[in-house]
């Protein structure tokens, strides 16, 4: 209870001081400050790309491309394959037959509001159960569905906000074609939102894909089904085909940039770190210097080395605690929700999404601020401890 009382007491003196050291204690925070906004700020990129990464709905959802291949640009799927892949069982039906998609992706170029620079769109080309395959995650905001066997696309809300000349009503020549846009959907801000869907029968002639597909989109009666759903399209003898659910081929695609975002992060929060580290070094150093009588006038009424040092390690910690929430909070202001675009490097084409500033990377900018102030305040802390006493009291 004494040694309770012993460190209550030496820290809340060494916070009451601090305005007297003002200058050094607002230089280690907002150094803090200024790593972890950064640290959060670049994450952020790779946890809104994630976010964009994934199903727009429920997990019941399987897409099935040719053996061997990550992505559907390098896939391939005959007319008659696809046609069996609907047959398979656990794909749920509805009055109209199986809900499954047989789908063609291509990419175009269109030019970017922001800077006019032209960047790779995704032209999906889809069959008519494509909205009742995405379910509930997928609708149509403005105008309406395209009509099968006409040259008429619907554009994602992403897509339609970061690119010219998809405007409701705009029309484009595209391969062969001249399509316009009849319909805007929502997809709950994932990667669909960037592409534009057109019939697959009429976008197959426009570039020359004979009957071939790449994919082929099933929603399952249950995400219990999926393992019965593989397993009868990959034992099939006449079918070479690889069965994926969505969510995990999504993940996937966004492996490669998300590890350059958060290896890039984290090498530039390291060292920043070690800066703001130094800082909290001299901050802490600077106090125990200035507390020297101090703390040498309460060793020799008795109090004890441990409360000494937990009142340094305390304060570098509450300043960096405080610098953390103030970068973390900027950080959340400047960046979550905040529109762009970038190449997702598995299918060479823009994904828009937004970034996003999750509790889950607040928590770890947080516990990387205390771990700075840890460190900054542990080497002034054993100064402090071992500081002789009769030397320090001649100062007085």
């Amino acid at each position: 209870m004494n040694f309770l009382l012993q460190v209550w007491s030496i820290i809340g003196v060494s916070l009451r001081t601090l305005p007297a050291r003002k200058g050094a204690a607002l230089a280690t925070v907002f150094g803090v400050a200024g790593v972890v906004a950064v640290f959060v700020g670049v994450l952020s990129i790779g946890e809104g790309f994630r976010a964009a990464m994934r199903p727009a709905g429920a997990n019941d959802m399987a897409i099935v491309m040719r053996s061997g291949n990550d992505s559907e640009m390098m896939s391939g799927i005959g007319r008659e394959s696809t046609e069996k892949i609907k047959q398979a069982p656990g794909i749920a039906r509805d009055a109209d037959g199986p809900l499954a998609s047989a789908e063609l992706f291509v990419v175009i170029d269109l030019p970017k509001r922001s800077t006019g620079t032209e960047a790779n769109v995704p032209l999906r080309g889809v069959q008519a159960k494509a909205l009742a395959v995405r379910g509930a995650g997928l609708k149509i905001v403005e105008g309406r569905m395209l009509a099968p066997g006409t040259s008429e696309v619907i554009v994602g809300r992403a897509a339609a906000r970061e690119f010219t000349g998809l405007d409701l009503g705009a029309t484009n020549r595209w391969g062969k074609n001249d399509w316009k846009v009849v319909g805007i959907f929502d997809a709950q801000g994932t990667v669909a939102e960037t592409e534009i869907w057109a019939d697959v029968a009429v976008l197959q002639p426009a570039y020359n894909r004979g009957s071939f597909y790449q994919s082929v989109r099933a929603r399952l009666d249950s995400p219990a089904s999926f393992q019965k759903f593989k397993d009868a399209l990959t034992t099939d003898p006449g079918l070479d085909v690889q069965v994926q659910r969505e969510s995990e081929y999504l993940a996937s695609q966004s492996q490669l940039l998300s590890q350059i975002v958060n290896g890039l992060g984290t090498i530039i929060a390291l060292l920043m770190g070690v800066g703001a580290v130094f800082g909290a070094l001299n901050t802490m150093y600077s106090a125990v210097a200035a507390r020297t009588r101090e703390i040498a006038t309460l060793r020799a009424l008795g109090f004890s080395r441990v409360p000494v040092v937990v009142s340094v390690l305390a304060e570098s910690l509450f300043l960096a605690a405080l610098g953390g929430a103030i970068g973390a909070g900027l950080a959340y202001l400047a960046f979550n929700g905040y529109q762009a675009a970038t190449i997702n490097w598995q299918s060479f084409s823009q994904v828009a999404f937004a970034f996003a500033v999750t509790p889950r990377l607040l928590a770890v900018a947080i516990a990387y601020a205390l771990v700075m102030g840890l460190v900054g305040g542990f080497f002034p802390a054993i100064r402090a401890a071992r500081l002789p006493i009769a030397t320090a009291l001649r100062e007085l």
